[in-house]
């Protein structure tokens, strides 16, 4: 069994697989651990599979996955946190722009620290541009830290180390790979914050745009709803059948304060069947709960 599983999710990245696997194995190979590389390729169009493949026929320690289309960051590290089998989990992006280098310190964090379960990455010399990418990036990670009261300086730096135990209790999907310290910290985990190396990307394109940032933010407040009522769903739908039951009342009441005072006509009136069905819907929902 390894004791480490690294984990990176590539996709139209066929320049940098060999550098990458090159630079993970220098990191590693070193510190006398065990260590498997799990690749993910997420539905790559360029030759990034077949790099992949040819590289994994001489190094025992690569594992390729290959989706069969581009289901996206989040999906990709799910099937290698399902893959991995070492007692910690590495992640970092397929760009090389995280260095695997930094990995051995991390992992000595979680070695001398039982108590600790993540040590995430913080890009505090980040090489990239500031209007485009440092300044969003900014912004995003103290809107998250604001909502999911875990506070770190980057939660978008790929490079992080996990316990296992952590990791396979998560489930991943959308764009939540940029939340897992959140998610983590809900199940029970202590995270440190330590600062890693950056560099500029040297071959390649990037693969974010605005519509990510779009979908970040709708991933946020489902993030906000499932960490304030994960452990109490009554609290989020009981108010919300409270109120239908209450309008549902209050509208069967005012129509009997009408056919008693008034002596009017409510059978045939729509207001009645909507009031009926606020009614049995609050009730109904009050009862499932």
């Amino acid at each position: 069994m390894p004791k480490i599983s690294v984990v990176i999710p590539v996709y139209n990245e066929e320049a940098n697989i060999a550098g990458l696997v090159d630079q993970v194995a220098s990191a590693v190979q070193p510190t006398g651990w065990d260590f498997e590389l799990l690749l993910i390729d997420d539905g790559s169009r360029d030759d990034t599979a077949s790099v992949m493949q040819r590289i994994s026929e001489s190094t025992p320690w690569l594992h390729c996955i290959f989706l069969i289309r581009n289901y996206g960051q989040s999906t990709a590290l799910q099937a290698g946190f399902d893959y991995a089998e070492g007692d910690y989990i590495v992640t970092l992006d397929g760009d090389l722009q995280n260095d695997p280098a930094d990995i051995p310190a991390m992992i000595e964090i979680l070695d001398n620290d039982p108590q600790i379960d993540c040590v995430s990455g913080w890009r505090k010399s980040r090489q990239d541009a500031a209007i485009s990418r440092r300044l969003p990036s900014q912004i995003a990670n103290a809107l998250i830290s604001k909502v999911t009261h875990v506070k770190l300086h980057d939660y978008g730096c790929a490079l992080k180390a996990y316990r296992s135990s952590i990791i396979k209790s998560l489930r991943l999907y959308g764009e939540l790979h940029r939340f897992i310290p959140a998610l983590a910290v809900e199940v029970g985990a202590k995270i440190v914050e330590v600062p890693v190396n950056h560099r500029p990307r040297m071959a390649g394109v990037s693969k974010y745009g605005i519509d990510r940032t779009i979908r970040v933010l709708l991933d946020l407040l489902w993030i906000r709803f499932t960490m304030r009522f994960l452990h109490r769903p009554i609290h989020a739908f009981g108010g919300i059948a409270f109120a239908l039951l209450a309008s549902g009342l209050g509208i069967l009441a005012w129509l009997t304060g009408e056919k008693i005072l008034l002596d009017a006509d409510i059978g045939g009136r729509p207001l009645l069947m909507f009031g009926v069905l606020l009614t049995l819907v609050g009730v109904q929902d009050r009862t499932d709960r």
